[in-house]
């Protein structure tokens, strides 16, 4: 089976063409290009037109007909450097189906659980992806999955242990049965004996704080809103409240009424450099916080806006830009399609994260166009300082141009203004058509644009989403794909720029 899926593919690529989302023709990706959009433009979660379940199918069949070694190394370039979780443990345990007689199986397991519960939650998807069930437990385990797991084991200590031991349908007690990791010395053995006795010690998180205040009885409202107030400034000044912690909670904060000596001292570990190099966080983890503080008449909440401007600010030091007299133009796709969240919880859209990438690129360009486009193309002079604040504004227009995807009007507007740009870049879901039925169509009016207007222009599209194909033939005609909600997207975007193949930086990973 897996050599005919391989004959399909190469099939379905010889045509070259397909039909994208909206019926418009389009161009598939190979395995390889499919395989990386999809993972790093994934929570394993429902998209806009595509299902959890078809995802983990598609992602399947990918893994099938891609050679095992990229596939590991996309898993890891998927956990170190994008920072997601739970599509590198999809695809490390996908592999253990296919792959076996040598290490690389194991090796890529423990580079990818970079966090304690990653164990259970790896095996409680090798649970679902495998059928393995005996009394609602999970039996057998694949013999390099075990040993890479085994080695993870030895990267935590017995308080990452706790913080992440929580009563699920496998628990580490479960897994460390299963696994039989070797402890590495006496204090480690001592550690995994307190997992099989449960008798980890409780760890200091604001979690586990504010659930022992919530067991506490109060004689009235008024003790236990003090109480809340002082749980969290003993949290904030005991520094070991964690930067992602800090991120989800400044609305409870402000709303617990924390002096403000507090709130200074969590507005300065914000915007420490140190602290938001070492944090890792998405972009939009930002923007998130700050939507969360927006609209909130309360004191003290522009501390923290602007301790977040300033974090983003921080966070975008070290994106290369482009020379001061490069012509670049940043488009922002808000058609309805980009309004789906990134997972069943999240409040942030997919077309959040095109907003915010645009921003943070915007800071590093001398000479930028920008705007956003659905039914219509429209310019938006921001700034380029004050991320979060330029998103807002942006968003605050997504109305204004209706809810298609003709990405077309963008290029045709720079034809009609004759106006030449030396790099164009899409922040986009690729699902592009013309709703005005006309004839136009993105491919046409790019090969229009670089024959009358700019003949070195070179467009970047942004894959956000991951269906697996694209309006125009990726690196033909100067076209390129970009995929992936981090800021280490611009990074990819440099080695491009120099003549490197997209998927080059991903290959060279060592495993």
């Amino acid at each position: 089976m897996r050599f005919n899926l391989k004959k399909l593919i190469a099939e379905e690529l010889a045509h070259g063409t397909v039909l994208n989302h909206e019926g418009e023709k389009a161009y598939a990706l190979d395995p390889e290009m499919e395989l990386y959009s999809a993972v790093v433009t994934s929570f394993v979660s429902n998209k806009f037109y595509e299902g959890s379940a078809q995802f983990i199918l598609r992602i399947r069949k990918l893994i099938d007909a891609c050679d095992p070694l990229f596939v590991a190394q996309l898993a890891v370039y998927a956990r170190e450097k994008m920072y997601l979780r739970s599509i590198p443990l999809v695809l490390v345990t996908e592999l253990a189906k296919i792959h076996n007689g040598d290490t690389l199986v194991s090796n890529t397991t423990a580079r990818v659980v970079a966090r304690a519960d990653e164990i259970t939650e790896l095996l409680a998807y090798y649970q679902m992806a495998n059928e393995r069930f005996k009394a609602k437990k999970l039996n057998r385990l694949s013999r390099q999955i075990q040993k890479g797991l085994a080695m993870a084991f030895n990267k935590f200590d017995e308080y990452q242990f706790a913080k992440y031991n929580r009563k699920a349908s496998i628990t580490l007690k479960d897994a460390l049965f299963l696994v039989h990791p070797k402890a590495k010395d006496d204090k480690q053995q001592a550690v995994f004996n307190k997992i099989v006795e449960e008798s980890l010690a409780v760890p200091y998180t604001w979690e586990t704080e504010l659930s022992a205040l919530g067991q506490q009885s109060f004689t009235n409202e008024k003790e236990k809103v003090r109480a809340i107030k002082n749980t969290w400034e003993l949290l904030i000044m005991s520094g070991k409240i964690g930067y992602m912690a800090l991120l989800r909670n400044l609305r409870n904060m402000l709303m617990a009424n924390v002096h403000k000596d507090c709130l200074e001292v969590v507005a300065q570990h914000l915007a420490n450099p140190q602290a938001v190099r070492k944090s890792k966080q998405l972009p939009f983890r930002f923007l998130a916080a700050y939507n969360e503080l927006i609209g909130l008449k309360l004191r003290h909440t522009n501390l923290l806006i602007n301790a977040l401007e300033r974090a983003v600010m921080i966070s975008a030091e070290n994106i290369p830009g482009f020379a001061p007299d490069t012509r670049v133009l940043l488009a922002s796709d808000v058609s309805g399609s980009m309004y789906m969240p990134l997972s069943k919880k999240s409040k942030i859209y997919c077309y959040d994260v095109g907003l915010m990438l645009s921003m943070l690129l915007q800071t590093k360009c001398h000479k930028v166009v920008t705007g956003i486009f659905g039914d219509r193309w429209m310019q938006v002079d921001l700034p380029n300082k004050n991320v979060l604040h330029n998103v807002q504004k942006l968003k605050s227009l997504n109305g204004k141009v209706g809810y298609s995807t003709n990405a077309y009007l963008v290029i045709e507007s720079l034809i009609h203004q004759r106006k030449p740009m030396d790099k164009v870049l899409f922040f986009t879901d690729l699902q592009m058509w013309n709703s005005r039925r006309d004839g136009n169509t993105f491919k046409q009016a790019w090969l229009n644009y670089k024959s009358q207007i700019a003949p070195k222009a070179k467009l970047y599209l942004f894959d956000l989403a991951g269906y697996g194909n694209t309006p125009l033939r990726v690196e033909k005609n100067d076209v390129y794909l970009i995929a992936g909600w981090s800021d280490k997207v611009f990074a990819m975007l440099e080695a491009m720029e120099n003549g490197a193949d997209a998927l080059e930086s991903i290959k060279q990973i060592e495993l």
